[in-house]
């Protein structure tokens, strides 16, 4: 009798355990990752650990799916399916895009002839970053040759990605040289996240960000930058980004429960959130989180 009821015990948790959904942080840096190209400064050669460009995957059970494909894509793709414990490394069921800068879609190579010659591997887009890569080399061959099967997503219009799992793309104000750039809500049906690693400001959006922020239960926002003056020599208004000590101004009246639902990702690696304890203990002692890579959390 003792030995059905652990094995009935087993079985409920293992089938909860296989209806769990989670969000993992696969990376955290700025396009071009930490510590960065061409850098001599203390800031990329002082030691610290190197970081993966700005990534989340969504598992349940074995499955999961990919917010951005970045230049580090091989390697996040590894370290996803260990996560969820495949021995053979298997493709996302899907890859959602959020713009065409650099860190955001360049992965997308790996899945070409040259590497992987994947089959239709389903890669979700708005219609300008659609146009994009059908239109411009070497993205178009990945289309011709049907290693990726581009998929529309619409401005506000939620797709069902992991069988009751909904992701939601929401349209930001950005840089849009080449494409229209968005964040994701992810909503389990328990609960929900928000990812935008990229946007001009947050008083150019349309959407009220502190309202957002109370609908959801966790925030992955844009913390390229920490203070204004980070690029010397460089005009900031030409990356404009809600700088770090800005946010946390904008957010100081929230309540506790508010701020903690905040994290900061996509860091430059000039942001010293990256590499220097006491900026970030500055970020935590306001009651807000930094983004790091490999966290897990449960939605």
């Amino acid at each position: 009798m003792m030995r059905l009821l652990i094995l009935v015990l087993v079985i409920i948790s293992s089938l909860c355990n296989a209806q769990q959904v989670q969000l993992v942080v696969l990376g955290v840096a700025q396009d071009a990752g930490f510590p960065q190209a061409g850098c001599s400064k203390t800031c990329c050669t002082g030691g610290s650990e190197s970081e993966l460009v700005s990534c989340l995957a969504v598992v349940k059970d074995s499955n999961f799916v990919i917010l951005d494909a970045t230049p580090d894509f091989k390697a996040q793709l590894k370290n996803i399916n260990e996560f969820v414990g495949n021995k053979k490394q298997k493709l996302p069921e899907s890859i959602l895009l959020t713009h065409a800068h650099i860190g955001h879609y360049t992965g997308l190579m790996q899945l070409g002839r040259e590497v992987m010659g994947t089959q239709k591997q389903v890669v979700y887009a708005m219609p300008r970053m659609q146009s994009f890569l059908e239109m411009n080399g070497p993205w178009s061959q990945l289309v011709k040759l049907q290693n990726i099967e581009l998929k529309p997503l619409m401005n506000n219009k939620g797709i069902d990605v992991l069988n009751g799992v909904e992701v939601v793309p929401i349209q930001v104000p950005h840089r849009d040289e080449f494409s229209e750039t968005v964040g994701f809500i992810i909503n389990s049906g328990k609960k929900k996240a928000v990812f935008i690693p990229d946007i001009d400001k947050w008083e150019k959006w349309e959407v009220n960000i502190d309202s957002l922020i109370k609908v959801v239960d966790y925030a992955f926002i844009d913390g390229t930058f920490f203070s204004n003056g980070e690029l010397p020599g460089r005009d900031m208004s030409e990356i404009p980004h809600p700088f770090i000590e800005e946010s946390m101004s904008r957010f100081q009246g929230m309540n506790t429960y508010e701020k903690k639902k905040i994290y900061f990702i996509h860091f430059n690696h000039t942001n010293p959130v990256m590499w220097d304890k006491k900026s970030q203990k500055q970020v935590q002692n306001a009651g807000f989180n930094v983004a790091e890579q490999g966290m897990v959390i449960d939605l």
